[in-house]
């Protein structure tokens, strides 16, 4: 009756890995995760689910990449496979897909790229109709809902009328709104096997120095037709994301990264803090914050009976 915000396992969202082939492999700067192969993705959400579990989002490894990341939208393309394959098992769960292409591209990077004198450069009008052709192929799919991180200008307008066109009016779009281009990132370049070979993303990610633009950033995805917003990273922009909470009607979202991840493992691994009630506790923060879903690597050891 006195604590004014908990945790359930309906705000926590489980972001998984998936990839095309071969046999489950750990993530050594995130211990505990995996990238699992289709069929043990969908045991492990299936144990996970009957424990509580009501959303995860998939990221895709595919077998191969190419220049412009054509797996991404692929029939048959890991993401699509695997959610397939999810959606026929578990029904009722919720399955969140990430629409970004740096995952299947040979560069890394989150969209077309392009040679310059001085280094390279990401086209961000060609990106939106690969990006809206991967949003379009996911809800085929069966995705109950599409989260786009590529942070391209005008993708939530694209993806949205793409979606429409196709008979997708009712799946919602979760866009990663404010998204800062950070260190914090790290341990997931490893897990998705995304990091840039050229240059970096600061060029279409937001600067961690500014608090205004990612506001301005967010109502621009607002008004584009988003259903839920979310703020990436979580603990270092609880500022963004109170003053999100503050200016839209929206649902919010948080993403716990695997940079911070991978901190409260080294600590706790190491004795110097206490696991389950510093996650707890960052948890609660975000949550206090504003998010109304949180999406964590932690989401297993707070669904009943831990891990």
């Amino acid at each position: 009756m006195m604590r004014e915000h908990w945790l359930a396992p309906e705000h926590l969202v489980y972001p998984m890995f998936v990839q095309a082939a071969g046999a489950r492999q750990e993530i050594a700067s995130m211990p505990g995760q995996y990238r699992w192969p289709v069929a043990e993705l969908v045991e492990e959400a299936r144990r996970l689910h009957e424990r509580g579990l009501a959303s995860l989002m998939l990221f895709g490894l595919p077998e191969t990449k190419d220049d412009e990341g054509g797996g991404a939208w692929a029939e048959n393309g890991v993401v699509q496979t695997a959610t397939r394959a999810l959606k026929r098992a578990l029904p009722a769960l919720q399955v969140i897909t990430d629409v970004c292409l740096c995952e299947y591209t040979r560069h890394g990077h989150c969209g077309v790229l392009h040679a310059t004198a001085s280094g390279v450069e990401v086209l961000n009008d060609p990106t939106l109709e690969l990006l809206a052709r991967t949003a379009v192929s996911h809800a085929r799919a069966g995705a109950d809902m599409v989260a786009p991180s590529d942070m391209m200008d005008g993708r939530v307008g694209a993806i949205r009328r793409a979606l429409d066109s196709a008979g997708f009016a009712q799946t919602p779009i979760l866009a990663y709104a404010a998204k800062f281009a950070t260190a914090f990132y790290g341990p997931f370049r490893e897990a998705a096997d995304s990091a840039p070979q050229q240059g970096d993303r600061s060029g279409y990610q937001m600067d961690m120095a500014n608090g205004r633009e990612a506001l301005h950033e967010m109502q621009l995805d607002f008004e584009e037709g988003a259903d839920m917003l979310m703020v990436k990273p979580a603990l270092p922009c609880l500022d963004i994301l109170a003053a999100a909470r503050a200016r839209f009607p929206v649902p919010l979202a948080a993403y716990q990264v695997s940079g911070e991840y991978a901190m409260i493992k080294a600590a706790a691994r190491a004795g110097w803090l206490e696991e389950a009630r510093v996650v707890r506790e960052t948890l609660l923060a975000i949550r206090r914050a504003g998010a109304d879903m949180i999406l964590s690597y932690f989401t297993p050891d707070l669904l009943p009976n831990g891990r």
